[in-house]
């Protein structure tokens, strides 16, 4: 940092000194700052010093630090980096001409830059009565704005020399070109991001700086960072754990993938080139991106697992990510359809298709339902994280004109960026299309209720006529067998109420069924919770209560049907508008005719 340095002549027990040089040390540590070939002025004599202060700093790329001041070490740091940042800002430009010294504004507005710019660089320790908080904008924003408003108190004289200017403008002293020291400080900024962007991905040691040679692994998983965006935001969120005796413990003959805990288990004694390991990386990452261990729902873990595979594969041998490994799971009569539709036809002969082998081995699936070891981790939302890194990397994918991606791949992506609409608002859309809202009528046979403000003006009343009421009303078909879920009954009644009531709805006809159905008649929405009694019996019939309902002369024909189950029932047969409230993984035993909200 420093062509050369000018102290003045002292005792060889100087503690001021000891300090300043300890400090002068801590700031050369850092390669940025390092890079501004500024010298230091720690003379008696020079007229620059500060006299109440640590340090000014002027354009000719000199210090001029005071000669004599007591501080700390990490002070002097802080002191000799705000100066340098100075110059690596651009505050005080090299010239060979005389200019106009800064004016007050200016000096706080460059301070108070410089000052927001070092809380990430953690050099030294700044006074303390430092400011914690500093406004928005540049140099010239903030000295605008204060020249209207005034300086902020907590911003007035925040430089290193006390009371004094800590930039000063002389004109440039020597024959050849004056250095920018803006440009200096730029790229030495950005090798110093390189670098430390170099360790953050293992190329380079912590340690002796010295360039890392990758193992194959780490070269396949930096390809997809670098230069494949599709799947790059989701890569720089995983692990790899390539530990042969995790694998030998687990049986994982290649690789698995936990989306929880974003970690990829790889089996290091397997022998890949870079672009098969490419392949495996990319179809573990896709598992755990779209989400295949959650979507499977009620179906067999194994077998959806061998679905998505197949699915998963065809993708990549079609984008040509890489290259398959020998044994993987590909079939092109299978391209186009979803990890759903391939279940479905593979689950019709399960025998074969468990002597199937995933990455992982034989039998065994490789989306990994319960984690190998240690905790989840500490992602604000899991969905969110996978969702926007498929999300984003699509777009750049797009955009960047990389080419055609598979149209399964695509329609994939787009769902998980439109995740599915919660139960609870398609079970309002649900009342809003089939459970009609009353409409007042106004009548001057029922006065008011403001009747008696005005007994002198008659007012019309708002009411429902009967028959208005009676159309606009609905039925619930409530299981309330000892299996059903105490909380989630509560979430559906709560939601049910609510929705009644938004709608004006006065009572709902309901029916309770256990082993027999109990007509409870027109109850209004928030008193049904207070009528239901869960009963210790199991299994449920239903259609009871469905025909009791059916059959019901005061219940209009054209009402629609709640029913609420956790699916252990008999069959239905449902000869009206209706629709089904179950918890969600619960199966109906038949196939339902009407929606199917899953209470979540």
């Amino acid at each position: 940092m420093s062509r050369g340095a000018r102290t003045g002549k002292g005792r060889r027990d100087d503690p001021a000194g000891e300090a300043f040089a300890a400090g002068l040390a801590l700031v050369k540590r850092h390669p940025a700052l390092a890079a501004l070939d500024a010298e230091i002025c720690r003379t008696r004599d020079c007229g620059l010093s500060p006299r109440h202060g640590l340090a000014v700093v002027d354009s000719d790329g000199r210090i001029h630090v005071h000669p004599d001041r007591r501080a700390e070490p990490a002070a002097w740091a802080w002191a000799l980096a705000h100066c340098l940042i100075h110059l690596g800002f651009g505050h005080v430009p090299a010239h060979q001409e005389r200019r106009a010294q800064p004016d007050r504004v200016e000096l706080a507005a460059r301070c108070a830059v410089v000052n927001r710019f070092m809380l990430t660089l953690h050099i030294g320790r700044p006074p303390e009565d430092h400011p914690v908080t500093f406004p928005d904008g540049d140099e010239e924003q903030l000295a605008a704005r204060w020249r209207k408003t005034g300086v902020p108190a907590a911003h007035e004289r925040r430089g290193t020399a006390g009371d004094a200017p800590d930039q000063v403008l002389v004109p440039w002293p020597r024959e050849h070109t004056a250095p920018d020291w803006q440009l200096v400080f730029a790229r030495a900024l950005t090798r110093t991001v390189s670098a430390t962007m170099d360790v953050a991905g293992g190329r380079r040691d912590a340690v002796t700086g010295e360039i890392r040679i990758k193992q194959p692994l780490e070269r396949a998983l930096g390809w997809f960072v670098s230069s494949y965006p599709l799947l790059g935001g989701v890569a720089s969120g995983m692990t790899l754990v390539a530990d042969a005796e995790l694998a030998r413990g687990h049986g994982i003959s290649v690789a698995a993938v936990d989306a929880a805990l974003g970690e990829i288990y790889l089996n290091p004694l397997r022998r890949y080139e870079d672009e098969e390991w490419r392949f495996v990386l990319a179809h573990e990452m896709l598992h755990a991106a779209l989400r295949h261990g959650d979507r499977r729902g009620a179906r067999d873990p194994y077998l959806f697992n061998v679905a998505a595979d197949y699915v998963v594969n065809g993708w990549l041998v079609e984008m040509g990510v890489g290259t398959m490994p020998e044994g993987l799971l590909h079939d092109p009569d299978l391209k186009g359809l979803s990890a759903e539709e391939v279940y479905d036809r593979i689950v019709t002969d399960a025998r074969r298709t468990r002597r199937l082998a995933t990455l992982r081995g034989k039998g065994v699936g490789d989306i990994l339902g319960e984690p190998l070891g240690g905790r989840p981790r500490d992602y604000v939302d899991l969905d969110e994280f996978y969702r926007r890194g498929l999300a984003q990397g699509f777009d750049l994918h797009v955009s960047g004109g990389r080419g055609l991606l598979p149209a399964g791949l695509v329609q994939a992506i787009r769902a998980l960026s439109h995740p599915p609409v919660p139960w609870d608002a398609r079970l309002a859309r649900w009342f809003d299309e089939y459970v009609p809202r009353p409409q007042p009528v106004r009548s001057h046979a029922r006065p008011a209720r403001r009747q008696a403000s005005t007994p002198d003006i008659p007012r019309a009343g708002r009411y429902f006529p009967p028959e208005e009421v009676a159309r606009c009303t609905f039925g619930v078909v409530l299981d309330t067998s000892g299996s059903m879920n105490a909380r989630l009954l509560g979430k559906a009644l709560g939601a049910i109420a609510s929705y009644a009531q938004a709608r004006d709805v006065p009572a709902a006809r309901v029916v309770f069924c256990d082993a027999a159905p109990y007509d409870a008649g027109y109850l209004p929405p928030t008193e049904i919770a207070g009528r239901v009694r869960v009963r210790g019996r199991g299994g449920t019939v239903l259609q009871p209560g469905v025909d009791l309902l059916q059959r019901a002369e005061d219940f209009p024909p054209e009402a629609p049907v709640l029913i609420i189950t956790d699916g252990y029932c008999d069959v239905l047969r449902v000869r009206r508008e209706h629709a089904y409230l179950v918890p969600d993984g619960a199966t109906l035993p038949f196939s339902p005719r009407g929606p199917v909200f899953r209470l979540r």
